[in-house]
């Protein structure tokens, strides 16, 4: 079943096309990564995807919609209904989520009480939800500054739990980690394909990453797609010279003789 659908999807500025996808969908329960070089408009197809382009200065024309549902003639109240409930996002800083002047616990209860949770019940989820990222509930009362990168993502991962979000959008969320927290960070978004049935779409310019990680992947360069498919098909046998380049790119390590 399709989950998120996105269709002659057109994001410019001013008269500057940076964003031109004919079709990119994930199904249910699905990874599909979505990879090139920086610039190539993959972060501007996730803030077409949250109805946050405009904040950039943007407009987005085309079709995006989730479980046959129409999000781009949505309002902005519609939207921030289906932001966070719906389709959540982690980002490649997650510390920019959090304010820090403010605790944790703050911030992750606020975005529980605004999709209308009472107050116990957002003491109770996001209790839930970190215990099902394998962090402390403990660590809701300290201060951003206080917890690692990897801490704050897991945190991040973990109001999306706590939601009942069906897609997650996934922009860069293990480039700023080192390589052991960036593998536990992707082990858990595998978990909750796998325990929660959620759907992501996974952005990177790392295709050891992607290939690790994705069922399927879309390159994207200059804003378009020049290939889609399976992983292994894809990143095994390119069809296009620029997937071809990109492999190429990837470091690899080099084997005694």
């Amino acid at each position: 079943m399709t989950r998120l659908a996105i269709r002659d999807l057109e994001v410019r500025f001013g008269g500057r096309q940076v964003v031109d996808i004919g079709e990119l969908t994930v199904n249910a329960a699905e990874i599909v990564g979505l990879a090139g070089e920086s610039g190539s408009g993959k972060s501007m197809t996730t803030l077409a995807v949250l109805g946050l382009a405009h904040t950039v200065g943007a407009t987005v024309r085309g079709r995006i919609t989730l479980d046959g549902t129409e999000l781009t003639g949505l309002s902005q109240g519609e939207l921030r209904e289906v932001r966070g409930r719906r389709i959540a996002a982690i980002f490649q800083s997650p510390s920019m989520a959090f304010s820090p002047v403010f605790r944790v616990g703050r911030v992750v209860h606020s975005a529980l009480r605004l999709h209308g949770m009472s107050k116990s019940e957002a003491t109770e989820a996001a209790s839930r939800a970190m215990r099902q990222v394998l962090l402390s509930p403990g660590l809701l009362d300290r201060y951003p500054a206080q917890l690692s990168g990897g801490q704050l993502q897991r945190v991040a991962i973990a109001i999306a739990l706590a939601l009942r979000a069906e897609v997650l959008l996934a922009d860069e969320p293990t480039s700023a980690l080192d390589v052991t927290v960036q593998a536990e960070v992707l082990e858990l978004i595998k978990e909750l394909r796998e325990r929660e049935g959620m759907s992501v779409l996974f952005i990177s310019h790392d295709l050891a990453v992607v290939a690790e990680l994705c069922d399927r992947v879309a390159i994207m360069r200059q804003g378009r797609i020049v290939e889609q498919g399976p992983a292994a098909v894809v990143l095994s046998a390119p069809e296009d010279s620029y997937t071809a380049d990109l492999l190429a790119a990837v470091p690899k390590i080099a084997t005694a003789q």
